[in-house]
């Protein structure tokens, strides 16, 4: 693994100047031990907007933009996430992909094993599982017996070359896993491409159903899991929950610092994972499991 002094000062670009892009560039912008100094996009006006903004280097060769970094996050449209991530880790430097964290399970073995040949590391953006955390959903002995969640978005132009599976439906995928633990061993699912219901069975013999669309009129992000002693309903757009499971969760989690900023946190935990400090909130391996998931409930849906 890569090792870095005391002190040292992280080098980091962002890949992609899109609405996210810009969230992790200004993340960076404003951390201490960090510096961004690089921004790559094919286009070059808008990866110049974002640079100029934050002091940084716009670039459109890919090469000349890795050049030096240690830190890349990958915020372009999914369909290249594996190529810049493989180029980057090649060039030494650790990755921070938004998921999906590649497109095929193929390109997630790849890109896993190049960064353990590089001692990189890999962490992919599923940060509602800094809500989660916030939350007291995650590391309880007590597991779900039931969920069902719904996240519905309206139609735009972002991420069509994706799924609404890879592309919302993927997150609350992940949560189930990270709650659980459990492998998924039978996927149902049918819909299209813009809108998908899938029923998920796990090992222990529970079972989750995950409804995700694209083209509702207003957006709706909501989960409801069942615990042996009762139900927790969740809004993550409110955020709140309401707790009747007996566990003791945190109903003030959304003015903790983590609850306020899932993905600062996240970024954060990438970064002292990189100096050897810790874990990132979703590994590269976590990504590659949700992406496995997604990937068969799209097999099942025939999309």
């Amino acid at each position: 693994m890569r090792e870095f002094a005391a002190g040292q000062e992280l080098r980091a670009g962002v890949a992609g100047a899109g609405v996210f892009g810009g969230f992790h560039a200004r993340k960076y912008a404003g951390l201490d031990g960090v510096r961004l100094v690089g921004v790559f996009d094919p286009d070059a006006a808008r990866g110049a907007a974002l640079a100029s903004e934050l002091g940084a280097e716009a670039f459109t060769d890919l090469a000349a933009f890795l050049d030096g970094l240690d830190v890349v996050t990958i915020a372009t449209p999914g369909a290249t996430h594996y190529e810049i991530a493989l180029a980057a880790v090649t060039a030494g430097a650790s990755v921070y992909v938004e998921k999906p964290l590649t497109y095929t399970l193929e390109e997630a073995d790849r890109l896993l094993t190049a960064a353990a040949k590089a001692g990189v590391t890999v962490a992919c953006g599923h940060q509602e599982r800094v809500t989660f955390a916030a939350m007291g959903l995650l590391g309880q002995a007590v597991r779900p017996i039931a969920l069902e969640s719904i996240r519905h978005g309206t139609p735009n132009t972002r991420n069509r070359d994706i799924s609404c599976v890879l592309d919302l439906m993927i997150h609350d995928l992940d949560l189930a896993l990270a709650m659980s633990g459990d492998d998924p061993v039978a996927v149902e699912a049918e819909g299209v491409f813009d809108k998908v219901r899938a029923e998920v069975t796990f090992s222990s013999g529970w079972t989750a159903v995950f409804e995700a669309s694209r083209i509702e009129e207003a957006r709706r992000r909501v989960m409801h899991v069942d615990f042996p002693g009762g139900p927790v309903d969740i809004d993550f757009l409110a955020p709140s929950f309401v707790n009747g499971s007996g566990l003791a969760l945190d109903p003030d989690f959304a003015a903790t610092a983590d609850g306020r900023d899932p993905l600062g946190v996240s970024v954060a935990r990438f970064l002292a994972a990189v100096r050897g400090q810790g874990t990132p909130v979703a590994t590269g391996e976590d990504g590659a499991r949700a992406l496995d998931l997604a990937l068969a409930v799209e097999q099942a849906a025939g999309i």
